[in-house]
């Protein structure tokens, strides 16, 4: 079982987890089969996994088979400290979850750095402040055009994915420019 995601799977998570959006292809497109949705509600949180079952709805070889389910994109949903929810957040320590707010701070913070500096300098500058941070590591952080999630060298269109380790945990989240 195999699906052309015209390079979205290649990138950011595809890149760390080799193989991982085909399974979850293969899950949604039986869960849709048998259920015969006219919607799908996706969370924005996992904005690559949004772009790649928006991708095989609407534009892969399985499109004719899925052309009446609509996706609809549902915004992040975040705790009064701003953290991003995730079923993750509960094997976080009150330390750590604490700390992993710094995450979404950060990202916050770079709407405004965007305001005054090129992608590049905004991407260093979210990675070096959160490494900084003991108990975070970021495994990736990258601005990428939202359609195609390649890199990008504008905000236009573009939304800041990251993945953090917040001790054994890893967090995702991202912002949109």
């Amino acid at each position: 079982f195999s699906v052309d995601f015209n390079g979205l799977d290649e990138v950011m998570e595809g890149k760390m987890r080799p193989g991982h959006f085909n399974g979850v292809v293969q899950v949604v497109s039986r869960l849709f089969d048998l259920v015969r949705p006219t919607r799908a509600y996706f969370g924005e949180k996992d904005f690559q996994q949004l772009a790649i079952i928006q991708h095989m709805v609407e534009r892969s070889s399985m499109a004719e088979r899925f052309q009446d389910i609509k996706i609809i994109p549902c915004p992040i949903v975040r705790e009064e400290s701003g953290l991003a929810l995730s079923s993750r957040n509960e094997r976080l320590s009150d330390q750590e979850k604490a700390t992993a707010v710094a995450i979404s701070q950060t990202l916050f913070a770079s709407l405004e750095w965007a305001k005054t500096v090129s992608v590049t300098e905004v991407q260093q500058r979210v990675i070096d402040s959160i490494n900084a941070i003991e108990g975070l590591e970021v495994e990736y952080y990258e601005i990428v055009d939202k359609t195609t999630l390649q890199p990008t060298t504008t905000f236009h269109n573009a939304i800041g994915c990251i993945t953090v380790y917040c001790g054994p945990v890893r967090l995702i989240d991202n912002i949109q420019y």
